[in-house]
């Protein structure tokens, strides 16, 4: 493997305040700068949000769907994020469905699972990203991140680390047109005796391609087959270190 996951980078009109949104749900420590969320455990990553003004509305490609393990601890979730400011939003969920479906300060959407989903067992606190995507796109990631795949199905895919942790999994068509740069994008950092050049050669060999969009020093943005943007950091650079 010549690159891991880094981070999550999202894109957001008030870094701080969503980062202590996301906090409180989550359960997570923020960071120095105030607009990270710093990992809970081995298997996570680092949750970034970054000020954009003019970040699109609505529903994103991607959310989160986050676990619990009992339905109590799914009635607390919900009411504490009630309480913090998210809302209740219907994406056309049937009533009997048993995951509680909310927007976060910004409107951005997440699940809230049920207890006893097998899906998500033994995963994390985020139990899964949930994705529009195609087929393509989920065998893009798992060569990408060297992540074996834990479901393959249909047009459905996902995979996971080998450490555990969430799981990103994609849907299958039909996938929503793309409308400007997504608000949640994967941050990869360049691992090993690997260089920045080479990885990023390797990822367009794989599908990506690269994208004219000026980053931090020692950082590429490149799109993946459904032309998601993520980005890829050298170690050790300034792109790096702003973790």
């Amino acid at each position: 493997m010549s690159c891991e996951l880094r981070s999550l980078s999202f894109d957001v009109r008030d870094p701080a305040a969503l980062a202590a949104f996301w906090a409180r749900v989550l359960g997570r420590d923020v960071g120095e700068s105030g607009t990270e969320l710093l990992p809970a455990g081995p298997s996570d990553v680092a949750i970034r949000f970054c000020r954009r003004d003019d970040v699109r509305q609505g529903l994103g490609r991607t959310h989160f769907d986050l676990t619990s393990a009992t339905a109590a601890e799914q009635d607390s979730t919900v009411a504490l994020a009630l309480d913090l400011g998210a809302s209740h939003i219907d994406v056309g969920q049937l009533p009997e469905e048993g995951h509680v479906v909310l927007a976060d300060p910004e409107g951005n959407e997440f699940c809230v699972i049920e207890a006893g989903n097998g899906f998500l067992a033994d995963t994390a606190r985020i139990g899964a990203l949930s994705c529009d995507g195609t087929r393509a796109v989920g065998l893009f990631w798992s060569e990408a991140l060297a992540w074996p795949l834990v479901w393959d199905e249909g047009e459905e895919t996902a995979i996971q680390s080998p450490a555990g942790g969430t799981k990103i999994a994609w849907g299958g068509p039909p996938v929503a047109a793309k409308e400007g740069l997504d608000k949640l994008r994967l941050d990869l950092v360049v691992t090993g005796d690997s260089t920045l050049d080479h990885e990023v050669e390797r990822l367009v060999g794989l599908g990506a391609r690269r994208l004219d969009l000026e980053l931090e020093p020692g950082e590429v943005l490149l799109a993946d087959p459904d032309d998601n943007e993520f980005s890829v950091v050298a170690h050790g650079s300034e792109g790096d270190a702003r973790g």
